[in-house]
């Protein structure tokens, strides 16, 4: 026995001896995960996507009597925000995500059936799931029925999501929790509240917290089923899956977000360019040291300078200043280097490296491209293994629906990559390799060849019309002209 599954055994059978049910087990893992370090995450890799990030909070401090923290707020506070996050996970997926995805199978109809459900409309969703999984460790998708009898998918917002899984793996789920707030109107009063589903084979049960309880949400329907199908005019049958219809997509094997790997490196970045931009803009508000000044009011003495440009002294007295210092050179040196480390740790490309200004060849690309490249492909082989698990729905969709059995057929779901690369080299390399392998792949490598296929179906095409072009000249060149009297001779 795994030890997920030894932890939500005991957990059941302490419920037992003490004498608690499956609700009040369901509202105990829903507390420890809504405290859970784990969902901390996940929440912040989104606010650091959408630019929330932690130097927004920052208050100027002075220590004042006792020794303790004050806030000032007479002093230049900036907050930047530099959007590494979003830059690097838009990156991600543009770079994996982005391009529609190929579907092959030797079973023509089959490959159809597979293109019509993962359509256009599955490569935007496809992206947004890559973009919650990158966000925040994992991401999930929902297969259902909707009101109109249509197989569909949808993505839930991870956050909301407890995991029952059956291995320490975690490929086999056994049930979900998901813990969600809606809001309603009680009279003419709007309020929040909490709505819990529990998903396992048997179907789904749903809840509402009141009072510090769970209680059936009758108005839902408490008890159901995964889907139902309609029989006659007014007949419904409900129907479960043999799995529970929620499919996980890892950013990596741990499950880990992005933003725990870049967070602090970030943090600094924002932090050194705020702390800057504040000595930038304190620097004319130098401290002046005043020598035999006629006033005792220094509030008085700041605003005669502002007003007049000028203060009255007495016998040898003077104002001078005492300017901050700023080590630009130092500055400097950190800032790139932060600001490498995140593409480093961060695993991504800076487009704004010297390297890429001067035409960079193929190979060098390739270095460039290295981490991302490596990032990539620890995501594809994820995303492959969910997408075979989503791939049973569909088996089971068109058996039910069509009575053909589909499941035994091989399927690869090939990831069409957004590589940049040089193009001049990249057809030198084409032209330089007809005759050593095959036509069609030396097609599908053409930087300006999207579909493999469709070109080969073209270039077929093409010949076909040059023959005939041909053969309508009396088996002259195509587009050569015959001269005056060859139709007679």
């Amino acid at each position: 026995m795994t030890s997920e599954m030894q932890r939500i055994t005991s957990i059941i059978e302490a419920g037992a001896k003490s004498g608690m049910t499956i609700e009040q087990i369901i509202q105990q893992e829903m507390d420890d995960w809504l405290t859970s370090n784990e969902r901390k995450l996940m929440l912040t890799g989104q606010r650091y996507y959408i630019g929330d990030a932690e130097i927004l909070k920052r208050k100027r401090t002075i220590i004042g009597d006792g020794g303790h923290q004050i806030e000032v707020n007479n002093v230049a506070n900036n907050k930047l925000v530099h959007n590494f996050a979003r830059k690097l996970v838009d990156q991600k997926v543009g770079y994996l995500l982005a391009k529609p995805m190929s579907i092959q199978t030797d079973d023509e109809t089959y490959q159809g059936l597979l293109s019509d459900m993962l359509n256009k409309s599955f490569l935007r969703l496809k992206q947004n799931i890559g973009k919650e999984s990158i966000n925040k460790g994992r991401a999930w998708l929902h297969v259902y029925y909707d009101e109109e009898g249509t197989f569909s998918f949808k993505r839930m917002p991870s956050e909301e999501i407890i995991p029952l899984w059956r291995d320490s793996a975690h490929t086999q789920l056994d049930a979900i929790i998901r813990v969600y707030e809606v809001e309603v109107y009680e009279g003419t009063k709007k309020k929040t509240v909490t709505k819990i589903e529990f998903w396992d084979k048997n179907g789904v049960r749903r809840y509402e917290k009141g009072n510090g309880e769970l209680v059936p949400d009758v108005e839902a329907g408490d008890v159901g089923s995964h889907f139902y199908v309609v029989n006659g005019e007014d007949s419904e049958q409900g129907f479960n899956w043999d799995r529970v219809p929620f499919i996980c997509f890892k950013y990596n094997d741990e499950e880990l977000p992005l933003i725990k790997f870049v967070q602090p490196l970030i943090d600094d970045y924002d932090k050194q360019k705020s702390d800057n931009a504040n000595n930038l803009e304190d620097l004319p508000n130098s401290v002046y040291v005043l020598k035999e000044y006629e006033g005792t009011d220094l509030g008085e003495f700041r605003r005669n300078l502002s007003v007049y440009r000028a203060v009255k002294v007495s016998g040898e007295g003077g104002v001078d200043t005492l300017s901050l210092d700023i080590d630009t050179e130092a500055y400097k040196t950190h800032m790139e280097m932060n600001r490498k480390d995140i593409y480093e740790f961060g695993r991504g490309v800076d487009t704004q490296s010297k390297e890429f200004g001067s035409s960079p060849s193929g190979i060098s690309l390739k270095f460039l491209y290295a981490d991302l490249d490596m990032d990539a492909n620890i995501l594809e082989t994820e995303f492959q293994a969910s997408m075979e698990q989503l791939r049973w729905f569909i088996d089971k969709h068109i058996f039910n629906t069509t009575g053909k059995d589909y499941s035994g057929e091989k399927v690869d779901f090939i990831f069409n990559r957004d590589i940049l690369i040089n193009e001049t080299d990249a057809i030198t390399n084409a032209k330089n390799s007809v005759g050593i392998i095959s036509d069609e792949t030396i097609i599908a490598n053409h930087p300006w060849v999207t579909d493999a296929k469709d070109e080969m179906d073209r270039i077929k095409k093409q010949k076909d019309e040059d023959i005939e072009q041909t053969q309508a000249y009396g088996g002259m060149p195509p587009n050569q002209t015959p001269k005056d009297g060859a139709e007679g001779e």
